[in-house]
């Protein structure tokens, strides 16, 4: 195999590894969680963590590397860079959950805690701004979006 296919193989990955973790965060969160619940939540969470630092070091290598297209395919793609933008906007975004459930997730295993009801919209914004991805990634595959 070469090295650009296993590149591209752990960016398809770690991306599976992102929306998984996220969609299964979501489907996790309730109201009021136990403390248990949070940790296992908390794991979770770095999975979504380790597949974006993953999904980060590939593209840039996809990018800069020389794998693959010529790096100026990137460079002057608009959509590129709004691809970029928003996943750099979902990153932020996923700082104070990740914060809350560590945090919160050593102590009693049984005492249940309050979830803010901003974890729920930072999350569903997250997944929201995670599912445009795709399509600026397909614009970009048919040369859409080049200066």
């Amino acid at each position: 195999m070469t090295p650009e296919i296993i590149l591209r193989y752990l960016h398809f990955i770690s991306i599976f590894a992102i929306v998984g973790s996220l969609v299964s965060e979501h489907l996790l969160l309730k109201k009021e969680l136990t403390r248990k619940e949070i940790k296992r939540i908390a794991t979770i969470d770095g999975v979504y963590g380790m597949g974006a630092l993953i999904l980060l070091a590939v593209g840039l290598t996809l990018w800069l590397g020389g794998y693959g297209k010529p790096t100026e395919f990137y460079t002057y793609n608009f959509i590129f860079h709004i691809k970029v933008t928003i996943f750099a906007t979902i990153g932020i975004l996923s700082i104070y959950p990740t914060v809350f459930f560590i945090k919160n997730r050593k102590g009693d295993p049984d005492e249940k805690i309050a979830i803010p009801k901003s974890i729920f919209i930072l999350l569903r914004l997250e997944l929201l701004l995670l599912f445009i991805i795709p399509l600026l990634a397909g614009l970009m595959a048919k040369g859409i979006g080049s200066f």
